[in-house]
């Protein structure tokens, strides 16, 4: 019988890393899908959900995330100042010139667990505008930035000779007979030779 026990990780054992990621033309919800799964720590073998167990994440570049579609005139950002008719009101477009930083923190914050330790662990986000950041210190010898993901490649168009059908040396299955020449190859019918009783 095998005596092993389960390992669990203690917070002294926990090692975090500075990861830097470049947000242009990147998708906006794929962007935080990554960055919230940086933060949580659940790319490390040793991730267990009731510590921090993530790594510091640095996303420059915010202003030039991509959404898609109509987001940047149809999604619209709610605060209430706390005052009789405070409701406030920000479309997206407007919020990715004024606040770009927010923008990239708002969707992260919602791709994290609702507690506690996701309020501690959105303080190892680092959200910039530019292409700076003055993190330059804690990031040299770690891992290089990460490359936005490759567009899928395109399938190569049918040019003319291609669209052309094979050619004759291939073999053709016998094509189901229909008409006259089915006619003349049926089964006579048999001949009733006795009663049935």
């Amino acid at each position: 019988m095998n005596n092993t026990k389960t390992y669990s990780v203690s917070a002294k054992e926990i090692q975090k890393s500075w990861h830097v990621i470049d947000a242009t033309g990147q998708t906006l919800g794929r962007l935080s899908t990554r960055v919230a799964t940086l933060l949580m720590g659940k790319h490390k073998p040793t991730y267990s959900p009731h510590l921090d167990m993530g790594d510091f994440v640095i996303v420059v570049n915010a202003r030039k995330v991509r959404v898609t579609g109509k987001k940047l005139d149809d999604k619209i950002y709610y605060r209430h100042t706390g005052y009789m008719g405070g409701l406030k009101e920000t479309v997206l477009g407007d919020m990715l010139e004024r606040q770009p930083r927010r923008v990239i923190e708002l969707s992260v914050r919602g791709m994290l667990p609702r507690n506690r330790l996701a309020r501690h662990l959105l303080r190892h986000l680092k959200v910039y505008a530019g292409p700076d950041h003055p993190h330059e210190a804690q990031v040299n010898g770690r891992p290089q930035p990460l490359a936005p993901r490759p567009k899928p490649r395109q399938r190569p168009q049918p040019t003319a000779e291609a669209a052309a059908p094979p050619a004759a040396t291939t073999r053709r299955r016998a094509r189901p007979q229909t008409g006259a020449a089915k006619a003349a190859t049926a089964r006579e019918p048999r001949s009733s030779g006795g009663t049935k009783a």
